[in-house]
């Protein structure tokens, strides 16, 4: 219910709703609730020992006046209460005639959750966690929510925000106050150190943006693709891995034409483990593959390459006579793996049917060390860490009548391995070299962020990446002598997204990529004024225009192209503007900017 508290209370303490006295702030008390509208009596006794809780504001979950009514009983006890509840309103209406509206509604859908937003309660990345909260079900998922709803990147936005706001104000100082004050630092020496602490901030965003695609992970599930030649074992892996009967499972080939996929939670992640039908080629097969097992092999290599993680099932073949065990690996399968790699899909390999390998624990090891090197000649880059012996065929005979190893087919080491595999894919980005400053949980917390958030962190980022662009062009501007042929200028800039190869450009343009490869400008440059060269008397007149030279033709420039400080100072207004989207908070920044202004003009006035 949605109420204004403070009258309703007051109400209910006259018309003695609750019995005896009223509750205490922040206590529980133990109260009968009767129908407002009659005297107490048994007959008008709703709930003989609810237990009520009265929170003035402002620390409550909405920051208003907040009274929880815990009553005893089932819908019956719940639905009678909300009615007479709802009874308030006709016993204040008939009492003050200026009452215009129900003091006393049900609540619209979110409105509790609006309400903390508007009174400062909550953000919006603690608005989206709360949500994950409750749509939590894995402990990975678990631990996801709790990261956001702990103001942790809440705060982290907020102090990106700042030092952008600081930034800006510097800029602003430097435009309004640069021709009248003298500042203890050069224009240039500010706007570099701008620059230096916005190209820190840019990483962090980077990272951030990286890793919000490996929380989507954990929040939507990791997709697994079991990818195999027809019973090779895959609906029986399935089967063995999620405990129960998924698929069907068939000697008969082409068994399985659709996908099957199924959600479990394994280890604490929830994955999406797709079963498909299994991949084998014409040439090799006297048997003619029909129009729908062709589509169900079209989907499976589809729904492999769409794949967080790929588990190839190889299954051992018997040697003949005394020849050792070898693989059963269809061309079909080969190609689709190679394919899965070359998009950078994580391969895991399964060799199922271990059980054909000879019983001595010592010839067993032999010709599974001899099968991973099978593996490994098929599948490059697939460390032993990702290929597994397993038997299907075991894990089912000891399901029901114990075993006598502790994992039998090695399917519980089989799952380790791919929740190492999850772990490894799923760790955050930032965490080595020079970003190690910072605690492994500042990178964990970056897993929170959700897709709203990464849409918002990048835009924050162009905005970012175009200030460095606009700010750091003009230094890398070097001015070198260059022969002049036939009076047109040329000057020799370094091109930012060149390896520090200078680059000729004629008719005084100059045209740069930014290293990120999503910006260009045109700058023009000229030497006209005796300001925009090194100046030379027997090289230039007393206007500056420049004088005949017959010796070299050389011209020496020494051209300074100064930084639009104006539009610097907007793409960072841009970028924090889009982290104020981020938490729904800061709209309005002139006072901050404009109290960095005044600042920055009084010490450089006292100076």
């Amino acid at each position: 219910m949605s109420t204004g508290i403070a009258p309703l209370v007051a109400e209910l303490k006259r018309r003695r709703a609750i019995n005896a006295r009223d509750p205490k702030q922040r206590m529980a008390t133990l109260r009968a609730i009767y129908d407002p509208t009659q005297a107490p009596s048994p007959n008008t006794l709703l709930d003989p020992g609810a237990l009520v809780l009265y929170f003035p504001s402002p620390r409550t979950v909405t920051g208003e006046d907040v009274l929880e009514l815990h009553v005893h009983g089932g819908p019956a006890t719940v639905k009678a209460v909300l009615a007479a509840i709802e009874k308030c309103n006709d016993v204040i209406k008939s009492d003050e005639d200026n009452v215009s509206s129900s003091l006393i509604r049900y609540a619209e859908p979110g409105e509790f959750t609006r309400r903390a937003f508007m009174n400062d309660v909550l953000d919006l990345p603690q608005i989206e966690a709360l949500g994950e909260t409750l749509n939590a079900e894995t402990e990975q998922q678990r631990r996801l929510a709790v990261r956001g709803a702990n103001n942790t990147l809440s705060a982290r936005y907020e102090d990106w925000r700042q030092q952008l706001l600081y930034a800006r104000g510097e800029l602003e100082a430097l435009i309004d106050f640069s021709e009248d004050q003298h500042f203890d630092e050069s224009p240039q020496e500010l706007i570099s150190s701008v620059s230096t602490q916005v190209d820190v901030l840019r990483q962090q965003i980077r990272f951030h943006i990286q890793n919000a695609s490996k929380g989507e992970l954990l929040r939507n599930g990791i997709k697994i693709a079991l990818l195999g030649a027809p019973n090779a074992g895959k609906s029986s892996l399935l089967n063995r891995v999620v405990g129960k009967e998924a698929a069907i499972v068939s000697t008969e080939e082409g068994t399985t034409r659709d996908i099957v996929d199924v959600g479990i939670d394994l280890g604490g992640w929830y994955c999406k483990i797709g079963d498909m039908a299994g991949l084998r080629s014409s040439k090799n097969n006297a048997e003619r593959i029909g129009a729908v097992e062709l589509e169900g092999i079209r989907r499976a290599k589809q729904r492999a390459l769409e794949s967080d993680v790929v588990v190839v099932v190889l299954s051992v073949q018997e040697g003949e006579g005394a020849a050792p065990a070898q693989l059963a690996v269809d061309p079909e399968v080969l190609e689709a793996v190679h394919a899965c790699q070359e998009y950078g899909k994580n391969i895991v390999v399964a060799i199922n049917k271990s059980d054909r390998l000879p019983g001595s624990a010592n010839a067993r090891d032999e010709a599974t060390g001899s099968l991973v090197q099978q593996v490994q000649a098929l599948f490059k880059d697939v460390p032993n860490s990702r290929i597994f012996s397993i038997s299907c065929r075991e894990a089912e005979q000891s399901s029901g009548l114990g075993s006598i190893t502790a994992d039998p087919g090695n399917i519980q080491t089989f799952l380790r391995g791919l929740i190492s595999v999850f772990e490894e894919i799923a760790r955050p980005e930032g965490m080595q070299g020079e970003n190690d400053m910072h605690d492994i949980s500042y990178w964990e917390d970056s897993l929170g962020v959700t897709h709203r958030q990464q849409s918002n962190l990048k835009q924050c980022l162009e905005h970012l990446e175009r200030f460095l662009y606009e700010t750091k062009t003009s230094d890398l501007r070097q001015q070198q002598e260059q022969p002049i042929n036939n009076d047109t200028t040329q000057s020799v800039y370094n091109n930012p997204s060149a390896d520090a190869n200078p680059q000729v450009y004629t008719d005084t343009q100059f045209h740069a990529h930014a290293d990120a490869g999503t910006y260009a400008h045109d700058i023009q440059t000229q030497a006209q004024t005796p300001s925009d060269a090194i100046y030379n008397p027997e090289k230039y007149s007393d206007n500056g225009n420049k004088k005949a030279d017959n010796s070299n033709n050389t011209v020496m420039f020494n051209a300074e192209p100064e930084v639009d400080i104006v539009t610097a100072a907007e793409n960072l207004r841009f970028a924090a503007e889009s982290l104020a989207q981020i938490t729904g908070r800061g709209g309005a920044d002139v006072e901050d900017v404009l109290g960095v202004v005044f600042e920055k003009a009084i010490v450089s006035s006292s100076a």
